[in-house]
Order: structure tokens, then sequence, then C-alpha cells
């Protein structure tokens, strides 16, 4: 049974909104984690429970509630009923197999989607599901563990670089979401360059070590487009801004994003079409190298039957053939298959078949 369908399975017979955590345990315990700004103050806070980070909700300033560890569904249960998260949508916050998606509700937004990376043997991807809920004035963000690519962007926010803290959380949203599709560009080259390099090798010499690492490559393609297809359709309907949770500038940046992901969608296609063209590239190698053996073979077996039919005539047991009895006989039997083995190896060279 496929990984995801397995985890999946625990829901089986559940009625809906059943908060059961889908996926591999990746955090020891949940840390939330709280940027709370203006224009003029910034404060950055870490909490123990999750009653803590409750008062955010009504603060008069932009909240960024970040939760690191999705195996705790009662706490994160808690979150959602007090900043009045439907429960379907916690459901889909702990279901880490969820392709991305936007759900929009009266008085805030639902968004999920992957954050890829490169893993530690610079050959693997790492994809970590990570959730944004926007309301007036706060984000909740849900993670598997502990570490992403917002670092950064929470550095801009300390020093008050930019004007992010003179704008509103629908533009925090747009930065968070920016940073996670801009990554997927250094997925995609990092890709790129492990693609061509197979492609050198398999032009020089194919090995079945080159078609493992097509298939290899095939596998991470496939993972990369189940990240990146589906946020297409989410960022369009997110730009819609149908309850005004969004504002008409910060549409503009996410129109960017909306680009950013067909450039990405478009990608790797190309690659994927690359990697079609390597293995082709690969089927070709292989059959000219059995071409060539297989030349080569008629070769050998081509000089060999006259050879083999000059030794047959005098295997023979008559007693009447002469050579048999001729002093130079064997000397003479030899230079006949000599030469006969260079006039052969000279007209093959010629007609350019060695």
């Amino acid at each position: 049974m496929h990984e995801s369908a397995k985890h999946i399975s625990k829901k089986a017979g559940l009625p809906p909104g059943s908060l059961i955590h889908v996926g591999k345990r990746k955090a020891d315990k949940m840390k939330i984690s709280v940027i709370d700004y203006t224009k003029t103050d910034y404060a950055q806070t870490i909490y123990k429970t999750a009653e803590e980070c409750f008062p955010y909700k009504t603060k008069n300033s932009v909240s960024w509630v970040n939760i690191d560890g999705l195996h705790d569904t009662e706490a994160i249960a808690s979150i959602g009923t007090n900043f009045g998260l439907h429960p379907l949508l916690i459901e889909d916050v702990l279901n880490t197999k969820h392709r991305p998606k936007l759900e929009e509700y009266d008085d805030h937004i639902f968004l999920t989607l992957k954050m890829l990376g490169i893993g530690k043997d610079k050959v693997s991807i790492i994809s970590e599901q990570i959730s944004f809920v926007m309301g007036a004035g706060w984000i909740l963000s849900f993670q598997e563990k502990e570490g992403d690519l917002f670092d950064g962007l929470r550095l801009r926010l300390q020093e008050n670089k930019g004007n992010m803290r003179e704008k509103g959380v629908d533009y925090l949203l747009y930065r968070l979401l920016d940073t996670v599709v801009d990554n997927y560009f250094f997925v995609i080259e990092h890709i790129s360059e492990i693609t061509e390099n197979l492609e050198e090798r398999v032009i020089n010499s194919p090995t079945s070590e080159s078609l493992n690492e097509i298939h290899e490559i095939k596998k991470l393609l496939f993972k990369i487009r189940k990240a990146t297809y589906p946020l297409r359709e989410a960022v369009s309907n997110l730009q819609k801004n149908t309850n005004n949770l969004i504002q008409d500038n910060t549409t503009h940046y996410l129109r960017d994003v909306y680009e950013h992901i067909i450039q990405i969608n478009d990608t790797v296609e190309t690659q994927r079409e690359m990697i079609a063209s390597i293995m082709e590239l690969y089927l070709t190698g292989v059959s000219n190298r059995t071409n060539q053996v297989m030349q080569l073979l008629t070769i050998i077996s081509t000089i060999f039957i006259p050879l083999t039919f000059i030794a047959g005539i005098y295997g023979m047991n008559f007693d009447n053939i002469p050579e048999l009895h001729w002093k130079y006989g064997y000397v003479a039997t030899w230079i006949v298959m000599i030469v006969i083995v260079i006039i052969m190896l000279r007209y093959f060279k010629r007609k350019r078949w060695l």
C-alpha cells in the first residue's frame, strides 16, 4: 500500500471534521511563536500553551502566529475554536497529504501548500506541508516541524527594513507565499543541473546506473509538479478577492506570484520532456552498443566460416586425400588460412565495417 493511502486510511469510517493527524510525526513537541507588529512596534514571543496566543485575534496590530508540530490535535483544535475556524478546515491542516488548495470563508482565508527543499544527500527533495489561515489582522501558519524558509522575512520585520510593517496582514500573506514559491526556483535549478550532468554521462557511456537516475529524477519532477500545479489555481482564486480580505494593491503582487507559478510549471514540463529525451538517448546508446557487439560477433563468425570449411575438408577420414601426405601440407594450409583472414579484414575495413 502506498504511504499516503496508508495514512489516509486511518480516517476511514470517521465522521467529517474528525481531527486525525495524517502523516509522520516530525516534531517532538509543539512550538508556538508569535510575531506582533505595527508601524512603530515589534514583539516576538514563544509560548508553551495554545491558550497564550488567543488574545492576538483581537489586537489592533498584525499578528503572525506560527505553530510547529501537528501531532497535538487537541491544542490545534483549541486554537481553531478560538479563532473561529471550521472543523473541516482544521481537518485539512492536520492532513499533511493534502494537495495545495484555497478555501474562502466569511471572515478568513485558508491556503495550504508544500514547502520544498533539497535533502542532505543533494539529490532527494524534502516536502513539508504548510497551511496559512488569514483573518482580519492575524495569520496562523501551521508547519510539520521547526525550521522553515522565513528567517529572512522575520529579520526584515524585526529590523523594519522596507515597508512591510506599514502594510496590512494581506501583504504579509503575500510575502510568505512568495518566499515559498521563490524557493521552488532553487529546487528546480538544482534538478536541472543534475539532469544536465546525467545527459552528458548518458551520451558518453549509458549504464544501468544512468537508468536508475533517470527514474529517480522522473519521481522528483512528479513530486514538484504535484506541489506546484494545483497551486496555480489556488493563487488565481486568491487574486479574485471575493471576501475583501485582500486589498487591491496586494492583488498586483499576487499576480506576480501567479506568473512565477506558471513559469515554474512550464519549467517542470520542460524538464520532464528533457528526461524523456535522455531516456531515448539511453535506449539509443544501449541499442548502438548492442549493434556494435553483434557486428563484431558477425565479423568474427564470417571470418571463421572459410577457416572452418578448410578444417572440415582436411578433417575427413578419407584415405585418398593427397595433401595429407604432402610434406608441406600443414604449413600450406596455415598460409592459406592466414591469407584468407587478411583479405577479409582488409575488405571489412574498406567497407567501414570495422
